[in-house]
Protein backbone atom coordinates (compact mmCIF):
# COMPACT_ATOMS: atom_id res chain seq x y z
CA UNK A 1 0.00 0.00 0.00
CA UNK A 2 2.74 2.45 0.97
CA UNK A 3 4.61 1.75 -2.25
CA UNK A 4 1.53 2.83 -4.23
CA UNK A 5 1.16 5.88 -1.98
CA UNK A 6 4.80 6.91 -2.56
CA UNK A 7 4.36 6.35 -6.30
CA UNK A 8 1.37 8.72 -6.32
CA UNK A 9 3.33 11.38 -4.44
CA UNK A 10 6.31 11.08 -6.80
CA UNK A 11 4.09 11.36 -9.87
CA UNK A 12 2.30 14.43 -8.55
CA UNK A 13 5.45 16.31 -7.57
CA UNK A 14 7.55 15.16 -10.53
CA UNK A 15 6.17 18.00 -12.66
CA UNK A 16 5.31 21.65 -12.16
CA UNK A 17 1.58 20.85 -12.33
CA UNK A 18 1.48 19.67 -8.73
CA UNK A 19 3.31 22.70 -7.38
CA UNK A 20 1.24 25.09 -9.47
CA UNK A 21 -2.04 23.57 -8.19
CA UNK A 22 -0.97 24.06 -4.56
CA UNK A 23 0.38 27.57 -5.19
CA UNK A 24 -2.85 28.62 -6.92
CA UNK A 25 -4.90 27.26 -3.98
CA UNK A 26 -2.84 29.25 -1.47
CA UNK A 27 -2.74 32.37 -3.67
CA UNK A 28 -6.50 32.52 -4.23
CA UNK A 29 -7.21 31.99 -0.54
CA UNK A 30 -4.65 34.64 0.43
CA UNK A 31 -6.03 37.20 -2.01
CA UNK A 32 -9.63 36.61 -0.95
CA UNK A 33 -8.70 36.80 2.73
CA UNK A 34 -6.39 39.83 2.73
CA UNK A 35 -6.71 41.75 -0.56
CA UNK A 36 -10.04 41.55 -2.42
CA UNK A 37 -13.31 43.21 -1.42
CA UNK A 38 -14.83 42.08 1.90
CA UNK A 39 -11.42 40.99 3.14
CA UNK A 40 -10.52 40.50 6.78
CA UNK A 41 -9.54 44.17 7.22
CA UNK A 42 -13.06 45.23 6.20
CA UNK A 43 -14.63 43.04 8.91
CA UNK A 44 -13.03 44.97 11.75
CA UNK A 45 -12.55 41.89 13.93
CA UNK A 46 -10.33 38.79 13.91
CA UNK A 47 -12.00 35.94 12.06
CA UNK A 48 -11.17 33.32 9.46
CA UNK A 49 -14.81 32.68 8.56
CA UNK A 50 -14.31 33.90 5.00
CA UNK A 51 -11.42 31.47 4.50
CA UNK A 52 -13.48 28.50 5.74
CA UNK A 53 -16.44 29.54 3.59
CA UNK A 54 -14.31 29.88 0.46
CA UNK A 55 -11.97 26.90 0.86
CA UNK A 56 -14.56 24.17 0.12
CA UNK A 57 -15.29 25.77 -3.26
CA UNK A 58 -11.60 26.00 -4.13
CA UNK A 59 -11.10 22.39 -3.00
CA UNK A 60 -13.89 21.49 -5.44
CA UNK A 61 -11.45 22.39 -8.21
CA UNK A 62 -8.17 21.40 -6.57
CA UNK A 63 -9.01 17.86 -5.47
CA UNK A 64 -10.50 16.65 -8.80
CA UNK A 65 -7.33 18.00 -10.45
CA UNK A 66 -5.22 15.96 -8.03
CA UNK A 67 -7.21 12.71 -8.27
CA UNK A 68 -8.23 12.70 -11.95
CA UNK A 69 -5.15 10.74 -13.07
CA UNK A 70 -5.10 8.20 -10.25
CA UNK A 71 -6.65 5.31 -12.18
CA UNK A 72 -7.51 6.98 -15.49
CA UNK A 73 -3.85 7.28 -16.52
CA UNK A 74 -3.17 3.72 -15.37
CA UNK A 75 -5.97 2.45 -17.63
CA UNK A 76 -4.90 4.63 -20.55
CA UNK A 77 -1.22 3.67 -20.38
CA UNK A 78 -1.96 0.00 -19.69
CA UNK A 79 0.04 0.05 -16.46
CA UNK A 80 -2.90 -1.04 -14.31
CA UNK A 81 -2.35 -4.61 -15.52
CA UNK A 82 1.26 -4.34 -14.35
CA UNK A 83 0.05 -2.98 -11.02
CA UNK A 84 -2.18 -6.04 -10.63
CA UNK A 85 0.84 -8.35 -10.87
CA UNK A 86 2.32 -6.86 -7.69
CA UNK A 87 1.63 -8.65 -4.37
CA UNK A 88 -1.10 -6.16 -3.46
CA UNK A 89 -4.84 -6.61 -3.09
CA UNK A 90 -7.32 -4.25 -4.75
CA UNK A 91 -8.07 -2.68 -1.39
CA UNK A 92 -4.37 -1.98 -0.81
CA UNK A 93 -4.03 -0.38 -4.24
CA UNK A 94 -7.11 1.80 -3.63
CA UNK A 95 -5.91 2.73 -0.14
CA UNK A 96 -2.48 3.65 -1.50
CA UNK A 97 -3.96 5.83 -4.23
CA UNK A 98 -6.37 7.42 -1.77
CA UNK A 99 -3.74 8.19 0.87
CA UNK A 100 -1.32 9.55 -1.73
CA UNK A 101 -3.90 12.01 -3.06
CA UNK A 102 -5.09 12.93 0.44
CA UNK A 103 -1.55 13.67 1.61
CA UNK A 104 -1.13 16.09 -1.31
CA UNK A 105 -4.33 17.89 -0.27
CA UNK A 106 -3.17 18.07 3.35
CA UNK A 107 0.17 19.49 2.18
CA UNK A 108 -1.81 22.22 0.40
CA UNK A 109 -3.82 22.96 3.56
CA UNK A 110 -0.85 22.97 5.93
CA UNK A 111 0.60 26.40 4.94
CA UNK A 112 -2.79 28.04 5.60
CA UNK A 113 -2.02 27.79 9.32
CA UNK A 114 0.05 30.92 8.65
CA UNK A 115 -3.26 32.74 8.21
CA UNK A 116 -4.18 31.88 11.81
CA UNK A 117 -0.97 33.38 13.23
CA UNK A 118 -1.23 36.40 10.92
CA UNK A 119 -4.79 37.21 11.96
CA UNK A 120 -3.88 36.63 15.60
CA UNK A 121 -0.97 39.08 15.35
CA UNK A 122 -3.07 41.68 13.54
CA UNK A 123 -5.82 41.48 16.15
CA UNK A 124 -5.99 44.27 18.72
CA UNK A 125 -8.39 42.44 21.05
CA UNK A 126 -8.80 38.83 22.21
CA UNK A 127 -7.98 37.43 18.78
CA UNK A 128 -9.64 34.61 16.89
CA UNK A 129 -11.90 31.94 18.39
CA UNK A 130 -9.42 29.08 18.80
CA UNK A 131 -12.05 26.39 19.37
CA UNK A 132 -14.06 27.31 16.28
CA UNK A 133 -10.88 27.61 14.19
CA UNK A 134 -9.68 24.13 15.20
CA UNK A 135 -13.15 22.75 14.51
CA UNK A 136 -13.19 24.41 11.10
CA UNK A 137 -9.81 22.88 10.21
CA UNK A 138 -11.04 19.45 11.30
CA UNK A 139 -14.11 20.03 9.11
CA UNK A 140 -11.87 20.94 6.17
CA UNK A 141 -9.86 17.73 6.63
CA UNK A 142 -13.06 15.65 6.68
CA UNK A 143 -14.35 17.55 3.64
CA UNK A 144 -11.08 17.00 1.76
CA UNK A 145 -11.17 13.30 2.68
CA UNK A 146 -14.65 12.91 1.19
CA UNK A 147 -13.79 14.88 -1.96
CA UNK A 148 -10.66 12.73 -2.42
CA UNK A 149 -12.72 9.53 -2.16
CA UNK A 150 -15.16 10.90 -4.77
CA UNK A 151 -12.24 11.86 -7.02
CA UNK A 152 -10.62 8.41 -6.77
CA UNK A 153 -13.98 6.78 -7.53
CA UNK A 154 -14.49 9.06 -10.56
CA UNK A 155 -11.02 8.23 -11.88
CA UNK A 156 -11.84 4.51 -11.71
CA UNK A 157 -14.79 5.01 -14.08
CA UNK A 158 -12.85 6.09 -17.17
CA UNK A 159 -9.46 6.13 -18.88
CA UNK A 160 -9.84 9.83 -19.73
CA UNK A 161 -8.48 12.09 -16.99
CA UNK A 162 -10.47 15.12 -18.22
CA UNK A 163 -13.72 13.15 -18.01
CA UNK A 164 -12.68 11.96 -14.54
CA UNK A 165 -12.10 15.58 -13.52
CA UNK A 166 -15.56 16.64 -14.71
CA UNK A 167 -17.32 13.69 -13.04
CA UNK A 168 -15.47 14.35 -9.80
CA UNK A 169 -16.20 18.08 -9.92
CA UNK A 170 -19.93 17.53 -10.49
CA UNK A 171 -20.10 14.76 -7.88
CA UNK A 172 -18.35 16.83 -5.21
CA UNK A 173 -20.48 19.89 -5.97
CA UNK A 174 -23.71 17.90 -5.70
CA UNK A 175 -22.64 16.27 -2.45
CA UNK A 176 -21.45 19.54 -0.97
CA UNK A 177 -24.22 21.94 -1.94
CA UNK A 178 -26.78 20.02 -4.02
CA UNK A 179 -28.82 18.64 -1.12
CA UNK A 180 -28.69 21.97 0.68
CA UNK A 181 -30.05 23.71 -2.44
CA UNK A 182 -32.83 21.12 -2.83
CA UNK A 183 -33.82 21.53 0.83
CA UNK A 184 -34.57 25.22 0.22
CA UNK A 185 -37.26 24.46 -2.37
CA UNK A 186 -40.61 25.93 -1.20
CA UNK A 187 -42.50 22.65 -1.33
CA UNK A 188 -40.11 20.93 1.08
CA UNK A 189 -40.27 23.41 3.94
CA UNK A 190 -41.68 22.25 7.24
CA UNK A 191 -39.76 19.06 8.05
CA UNK A 192 -38.48 17.26 4.96
CA UNK A 193 -36.03 20.07 4.18
CA UNK A 194 -34.03 19.39 7.35
CA UNK A 195 -33.54 15.69 6.58
CA UNK A 196 -32.64 16.35 2.95
CA UNK A 197 -30.07 18.93 4.03
CA UNK A 198 -28.60 16.39 6.47
CA UNK A 199 -27.63 14.17 3.51
CA UNK A 200 -25.32 16.87 2.13
CA UNK A 201 -21.75 17.55 3.24
CA UNK A 202 -22.34 21.26 3.87
CA UNK A 203 -24.67 20.53 6.80
CA UNK A 204 -22.07 18.41 8.62
CA UNK A 205 -19.17 20.67 7.64
CA UNK A 206 -20.91 23.66 9.22
CA UNK A 207 -21.72 21.57 12.28
CA UNK A 208 -18.07 20.60 12.85
CA UNK A 209 -16.94 24.17 12.11
CA UNK A 210 -18.76 25.40 15.21
CA UNK A 211 -16.02 23.77 17.28
CA UNK A 212 -18.10 20.86 18.60
CA UNK A 213 -17.20 17.43 17.22
CA UNK A 214 -20.42 15.39 17.05
CA UNK A 215 -20.05 11.63 16.56
CA UNK A 216 -22.92 11.76 14.04
CA UNK A 217 -20.89 14.08 11.82
CA UNK A 218 -17.80 11.86 12.12
CA UNK A 219 -19.83 8.74 11.27
CA UNK A 220 -21.36 10.56 8.29
CA UNK A 221 -17.98 11.50 6.81
CA UNK A 222 -16.49 8.03 7.38
CA UNK A 223 -19.57 6.39 5.83
CA UNK A 224 -19.35 8.52 2.67
CA UNK A 225 -15.61 7.81 2.32
CA UNK A 226 -16.10 4.05 2.73
CA UNK A 227 -19.04 4.11 0.30
CA UNK A 228 -17.10 5.73 -2.54
CA UNK A 229 -14.00 3.60 -1.96
CA UNK A 230 -16.25 0.51 -2.06
CA UNK A 231 -17.70 1.69 -5.38
CA UNK A 232 -14.12 2.13 -6.61
CA UNK A 233 -13.40 -1.47 -5.62
CA UNK A 234 -16.41 -2.69 -7.60
CA UNK A 235 -15.37 -0.62 -10.63
CA UNK A 236 -11.91 -2.21 -10.57
CA UNK A 237 -13.42 -5.66 -10.11
CA UNK A 238 -15.45 -5.21 -13.30
CA UNK A 239 -12.23 -4.53 -15.20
Amino acid sequence: MWSVCKKELRQFFSSLTGYIAIIVFLLVNGLMLFVFENNIFDFGYATLDRFFQLSPWILLLLIPAITMRSFADEFKAGTYEILQTRPLSRNQVIAGKYLGSLIVVLIALLPTIIYVFSVQKLSSNEGIDVGATIGSYIGLVFLASVFTAVGICSSSLTNNSVVAFIISLVGCALLYYGFSAISHLPGLSGGADYYIEMVGIDFHYRSVSRGVIDTRDVIYFITIIVLFLSITNRNLLKR
